[in-house]
């Protein structure tokens, strides 16, 4: 490793990878941190306990306009490869459900704790509440102007993410000094963020919560479904099946899109089964009101909707016939919620687009415009699903600034 000293912007899981990695073979690093402390969120991360990264990883968990540069970067650079790096530094991962991985803490601050006095350790220099002004290349110097002082470098990394979690310290500032450099930017949306409706029977369903499917469809075609936690909301719907969608959403909802959700309240009942139970359930000498009747079967907050959207004409059990239970069984496993809006940035956990991969190396992850200029994490056009795909682009895209190459 060179004498040069290098410079990261962004105390987060990349670039505290980068400055780990590469203090360890001797170079003098120097990170930069606009917040009061570093790694804020990885300590809010899998609801505290930090999903740390996934077993399982494809390719097709990650989102790009260039895909054949994920393809190159995650070559050679499966879990197991993160998993060697955080036993390096004292740190033991335990597997959850769907091949998440965490701390066998079940504590993000551990994560943060240990990655810290790593890069102590090793000689990293931290330095927090700093913010970066402007940077300035003049031949082989960098010049950051901070707030807390000049600073130089021969060497500058941008791990300083996205705009995604601005209470968090997510911002635009990597894409402004990168595009003044000469860098293209894909446009940004929010993802893994909960949806918003202007319909008004959300409001009377918030709280709610039911396993099912959501169908999303843009100006009436079909795009993609999710299964999972479905939470409806004041402002709209939440939940894990709506999140693993919202990307797709959010691009479609930015372009003007008509998004509509067609919602499952029961997808573990097929069509044929729930007509069969609710058949079966019907008294033919009960003068029961629908709407109580059907309280035996799904949440008493949704049954207006229900009963809204299936049209059904009757009003009490007695008068059930096949012909109307057909049209509650529709409107439950079809239920439908147009989407107005995501919760923007400050609801998002990851953002889609920036930095144009194009116009980086896949293999050390520096600017193929701008001579030791490098680029780690979220910053760059990749996000990934939820359930660790996106901590896990930001530990590979660190080491291989780092310079670690198990290729």
């Amino acid at each position: 490793m060179n004498n040069e000293t290098m410079i990261i912007i962004g105390a987060g899981a990349a670039g505290l990878c980068t400055a780990i990695t590469r203090a360890r073979a001797g170079q003098k690093v120097i990170l930069l941190e606009q917040n009061n402390k570093i790694g804020k969120k990885i300590l809010v991360s899998g609801n505290g306990k930090c999903n740390i990264d996934n077993r399982y990883i494809n390719n097709h968990r990650f989102h790009s306009q260039n895909p054949p540069f994920i393809e190159e970067v995650l070559k050679g650079y499966d879990f197991e490869v993160v998993e060697k790096f955080f036993t390096s530094i004292g740190l033991e991962l335990v597997e959850g459900k769907e091949g998440k991985m965490f701390p066998m803490s079940l504590q993000a601050s551990s994560v943060v704790e240990l990655l810290e006095y790593e890069a102590k350790k090793v000689g990293v220099e931290i330095v927090c509440d700093c913010a970066v002004t402007s940077i300035d290349k003049k031949g082989t110097t960098i010049t950051l102007e901070t707030s807390q002082g000049k600073k130089s470098c021969e060497q500058l990394v941008l791990a300083s993410g996205s705009p995604a979690a601005p209470h968090l310290g997510g911002s635009n500032s990597g894409y402004a000094f990168a595009t003044k450099m000469g860098h293209a930017l894909v446009p940004r949306h929010p993802s893994l963020v909960q949806l918003c409706s202007d319909e008004a029977w959300v409001k009377g369903c918030a709280g709610v919560k039911v396993a099912g499917l959501a169908k999303l469809y843009a100006n009436g075609v079909y795009i993609t479904e999710k299964k999972g936690d479905l939470l409806f909301t004041n402002y709209g719907i939440s939940g894990l099946a709506i999140l693993d969608l919202s990307r797709e959403a959010s691009t479609r909802l930015a372009t003007f899109d008509y998004c509509e959700l067609s919602l499952d309240l029961m997808p573990e009942l097929s069509k044929e089964k729930l007509t069969n139970l609710l058949q079966a359930r019907v008294g033919k000498v009960s003068e029961k009101p629908l709407s109580l009747w059907l309280q035996g079967v799904i949440n008493k907050k949704l049954i207006a909707i229900i009963l809204e959207q299936s049209k059904c004409k009757v009003r009490t059990e007695d008068a059930l016939n096949r012909k109307e239970i057909n049209k509650l069984v529709h409107a439950i496993k079809n239920l439908k919620l147009s989407i107005s809006d995501t919760k923007g940035f400050k609801g998002a956990e990851v953002a889609t687009g920036g930095i144009d991969t194009s116009e980086v190396n896949p293999q050390t992850m520096e600017s193929k415009l701008v001579p030791n200029l490098f680029f780690a994490g979220e910053i760059l056009d990749v996000d990934g699903d939820r359930g660790g795909f996106n901590f896990h682009w930001a530990w590979v895209s660190g080491l291989r600034v780092g310079g670690i190459n198990e290729n």
